[in-house]
């Protein structure tokens, strides 16, 4: 009876049994998982890289070289990263339809999905700003006062302190910011576009662009009310009073004008 009482199995042994068997069965689920994940991340990876080449090919290669080297009608491409590509083409501003002083908005002709493709090519060539998420760029919870206080002291000289753009030197300009995303705001500040200067994360953080985007959404957003009338630029009272003055009183000279002239014809008559 001892020796069969010996031999008998505890009544947890089952259980740890299948315990073991199921952390087995984790561990090996911890050792190969995350790699098939990396490994479709990489393969997914390569495909957007060589459908962004095609791309490229067919509509950027002309002006910037066959491997993004640059041409005479284009700068290089080499380091301007992800963000850059999903600017310039985003807004339309490439492909350029013609070489000037300033290349201007206009209406996109890819798909976000190619833009995408294309902005994974481009990465390849060099590190460079990275397209942001939109935790990053986006104005929930930010500090407009601060954001003013931002844009004003980094951007009012040349988009003017309600972000209605301004004229530059030798025939450039400072766009209008009215409509342009948060993200797209985001990234002109990421990597400078044309005659803007950039804002990295270590010359101005990620919150501080959050609170920039935020101030401009707050002053120049579609839903932005216009209490004084016509905005005449986001100059303020000062431009709309003087506006009123000249145009007023020029009416009103011009009706006097007309009156005593009729007046004068009628007594004549």
């Amino acid at each position: 009876m001892k020796k069969l009482s010996a031999r008998r199995r505890h009544p947890l042994a089952a259980v740890v049994v299948l315990l073991l068997a199921l952390a087995a069965t984790g561990g090996l689920y911890a050792a190969f998982a995350p790699a098939d994940k990396a490994q479709a991340d990489t393969t997914a990876q390569s495909l957007a890289i060589k459908e962004g080449q095609k791309l490229y090919t067919v509509g950027c290669a002309s002006c910037h070289g066959t491997g993004g080297q640059g041409t005479s009608d284009g700068p290089s491409l080499v380091g301007v990263g992800s963000a850059s590509v999903d600017f310039q083409v985003g807004t339309g501003r490439m492909p350029a339809q013609q070489p000037g002083a300033q290349v201007p908005k206009k209406k996109n002709i890819y798909t976000q999905a190619e833009i995408d493709q294309l902005a994974a090519y481009v990465a390849s060539l060099g590190a460079g700003p990275i397209t942001p998420t939109e935790k990053q760029y986006s104005p929930e919870g930010a500090d407009i006062a601060k954001g003013g206080e931002l844009f004003r002291n980094n951007c009012a000289q040349c988009h003017n302190f309600t972000g209605e753009g301004g004229a530059l030197t030798e025939g450039k300009y400072a766009p209008s910011l009215e409509g342009v995303s948060p993200k797209h705001l985001y990234e002109a500040m990421q990597t400078g576009p044309q005659n803007m200067p950039s804002f990295p994360d270590t010359t101005m953080p990620e919150q501080q662009k959050r609170d920039i985007i935020a101030y401009v959404k707050a002053v120049n957003g579609e839903e932005t009310p216009t209490p004084g009338g016509f905005a005449l630029g986001g100059l303020g009272p000062v431009a709309e009073g003087l506006f009123g003055w000249i145009f007023g009183l020029g009416s009103l000279i011009a009706v006097a004008i007309w009156v005593a002239a009729h007046t004068a014809k009628a007594k004549k008559s």
